[in-house]
């Protein structure tokens, strides 16, 4: 994807403000490392541009697109921790690099400082909180009840991936002060990129090289984790298939969505695009 470059200057600086401000030092350092060392931003991007999408501005989504952001990279710690992954983002992950039990305290700085840019609006709250059951509910479900068939798997995908994402595109819609049929709709649209971005995630940690994606691959089959093609029969290019198919119903409900910036309109497009074509 062709990232709109002036968001992102915009999104990295106000992620940097934000995590810069974390006490005590020694938390700050780690929080900065983990939240700084790269990333897609696809999240936070989908926060801004639905904002766009629907007459707001980037700036009256800043803050929630950080924090999503900030939200999305405390999984990922515990995600590393759990599956017991050595690189994240072409570095070390966080439990590699400082332990543990720093990881744990990394990640616990990383919500608290997501949560302080939700706090002023209860709508905003009530969604990352939902989102955030979800998440953890997918978790829980990928450790303890295991999918069996295909459905239980798209499960799965919606709650630890789709609910982040429809949550990035619904608090955008919520900044821009959008009526709720509208925040529905870009919900439906962003849930559905993430079960594809998930879908496409198993993939290339089946098939993908090492060096190209930025960490370990064949960590699903390794640990016996319910990616897609561990859960059903389905070959690599089935598998894009379906993720095909969660894409095209993203685009129909983006269609419902009555766009005042057409140029936020073609971004999402293209991103929904991307996450089914993307090497990394």
């Amino acid at each position: 994807m062709e990232r709109p470059v002036r968001r992102q200057a915009l999104i990295d600086d106000r992620l940097e403000a934000a995590v810069t401000n974390v006490e005590p030092p020694a938390l700050r350092d780690r929080v900065s490392d983990t939240a700084l060392v790269g990333g897609k931003r696809v999240r936070p991007m989908v926060t801004v541009l639905s904002c766009e999408l629907v007459g707001g501005t980037p700036a009256d989504a800043l803050d929630f697109a950080v924090g999503i952001e900030l939200v999305h990279t405390a999984s990922l710690v515990v995600d590393d921790i759990i599956d017991r992954s050595p690189i994240r983002r072409d570095s070390p992950s966080a439990w590699s690099a400082f332990g543990h039990d720093a990881a744990i305290v990394t990640s616990d700085g990383l919500l608290g400082e997501a949560f302080a840019l939700f706090s002023a609006d209860p709508t905003a709250m009530r969604t990352v909180t939902a989102a955030m059951v979800e998440l953890g509910e997918g978790e829980a479900m990928e450790l303890v009840a295991t999918p069996s068939t295909e459905a239980e798997y798209m499960t799965l995908a919606r709650r630890k991936t789709g609910a982040l994402f429809r949550a990035a595109a619904a608090l955008g819609a919520i900044a821009a002060d959008a009526d709720p049929e509208t925040v529905d709709a870009l919900g439906e649209y962003a849930e559905r990129v993430g079960v594809a971005f998930q879908i496409r995630d198993d993939v290339l940690d089946a098939v993908a090289d090492p060096e190209t994606l930025g960490k370990p691959t064949g960590r699903d089959a390794s640990l016996d984790r319910p990616s897609l093609l561990q859960v059903t029969d389905l070959s690599p290019d089935a598998a894009n298939e379906r993720a095909r198919e969660q894409v095209d119903l993203a685009i129909d409900a983006l269609e419902r969505v009555e766009p005042v910036d057409r140029d936020a309109r073609a971004y999402l497009l293209e991103l929904a695009e991307f996450v089914v074509e993307r090497e990394q």
